[in-house]
């Protein structure tokens, strides 16, 4: 009776056009979804998406108008979703952690996205912010910001672990024929306290959701895992970009629109433990995405997800293999010795800017933009 019940269920699901229970036909399975590593192949979608910023008449005084940041998210096959923040972007002006979440989908050329109060239509240079009753209350520029350590030169007494040529400090580095490395490596050397600058691309992948959206990871001495992933417009939780994976969030969701250059610096200081083995203080680290700080001191009592477990030695540093393509560059690191302990001294930059891209920021101390729009180090790490 078990075998002619099995059998039976088999036969109607053929009937029906359908792969049994726990069965996927060969042409039924789902090929993964698309990357794409630059913009001329990405479509008018990536076009529409982004970050706008302009200024909306949220009350019926026109007095009333504020500063507001959008970022659309293209979410593949006509959909998409977007995040409002009122005051400005994240990192640029927003300040009050609220953030309002609409839907839409394409018409056309534009994008129509809806909340309960607002409408919003944005055509790829402009948002246009429509209230209930059809009346124009806001407009919003887009805007394309770059990080204000973006091409941060390596100081004197760095290591260079990556400049866009063939190198030995890595473990058989996948690099482009443009001079970019893949995702898939590890340093050759062990490093203890460092200080740690990469920039990094994330592929446009608009159907991949979740971990599966340009998924990579600093993975620091191949214990703490610093979330490399497409994050764009999302509330930035633990397991998103700037996060210390599955453990803490960022304290701003930082995250810049995919196939967009964005840097990291990482200060990072390692556990400490005692002749007989038991640890004494924990790791502690200090994350700038962007320029922007959201990883403040963070302590951190274990190693994350898959990382290696904890101990006194310092180990190699991997950039993961998540099965996405992501490009990484400029790559370098101070080794941090008593004189460059404090992590607060390294990077100064301003924690929330005003109400323009971070590209137009003239970040003070260590780092100096160049007539060629290049930053590099003029400073000395205190």
């Amino acid at each position: 009776m078990r075998k002619l019940h099995i059998f039976s269920i088999l036969a109607a699901s053929l009937c029906w056009g359908m792969a049994p229970p726990g069965v996927l036909a060969q042409s039924e399975k789902k090929s993964p979804p698309k990357a794409y590593l630059n913009r001329e192949d990405a479509g008018l979608e990536y076009q529409l998406q982004g970050e706008y910023r302009g200024w909306q008449r949220s009350l019926a005084s026109d007095r009333s108008s504020r500063s507001v940041g959008l970022q659309v998210i293209d979410l593949g096959k006509g959909k998409f979703a977007a995040s409002k923040y009122y005051d400005g972007l994240p990192g640029a002006g927003w300040r009050d952690h609220q953030r309002f979440e609409y839907h839409g989908e394409l018409s056309g050329n534009i994008v129509r996205l809806a909340a309960a109060d607002y409408t919003i239509e944005a055509d790829g240079r402009t948002a246009v912010i429509f209230s209930r009753d059809g009346m124009r209350c806001g407009e919003l520029k887009k805007v394309e910001r770059v990080s204000p350590t973006m091409g941060a030169a390596p100081p004197p007494g760095a290591i260079v672990l990556f400049s866009g040529k063939p190198t030995d400090a890595l473990v058989k580095p996948k690099i482009t024929a443009d001079g970019l490395l893949r995702e898939g490596t590890q340093t050759t050397q062990a490093f203890g306290d460092m200080r740690l600058h990469l920039e990094f691309m994330l592929p446009f992948k608009p159907q991949g959701r979740g971990q599966d959206r340009g998924n990579s990871g600093v993975y620091v001495q191949g214990r703490y895992e610093v979330q490399v992933l497409d994050s764009y417009g999302l509330a930035g939780i633990e397991n998103e970009c700037g996060s210390i994976y599955r453990i803490k969030r960022p304290e701003v969701n930082m995250c810049l629109p995919p196939l967009t250059w964005q840097t990291y610096d990482i200060d990072f200081t390692m556990p400490r433990f005692a002749a007989d083995g038991k640890k004494i203080s924990n790791m502690e680290i200090t994350i700038w995405q962007n320029g922007v700080l959201v990883q403040d001191r963070a302590v951190i009592a274990s190693k994350t997800g898959a990382g290696l477990p904890e101990g006194p030695d310092p180990l190699p540093t991997k950039l993961q293999d998540h099965n996405n393509p992501v490009l990484y560059r400029n790559i370098w690191l101070i080794p941090k010795t008593a004189e460059t302990s404090a992590s607060s001294s390294w990077v100064k930059l301003p924690l929330s800017g005003p109400p323009t891209p971070l590209n137009q920021f003239s970040p003070p101390g260590l780092f100096t933009r160049g007539a060629n729009g290049i930053y590099s180090i003029t400073a000395q790490c205190r």
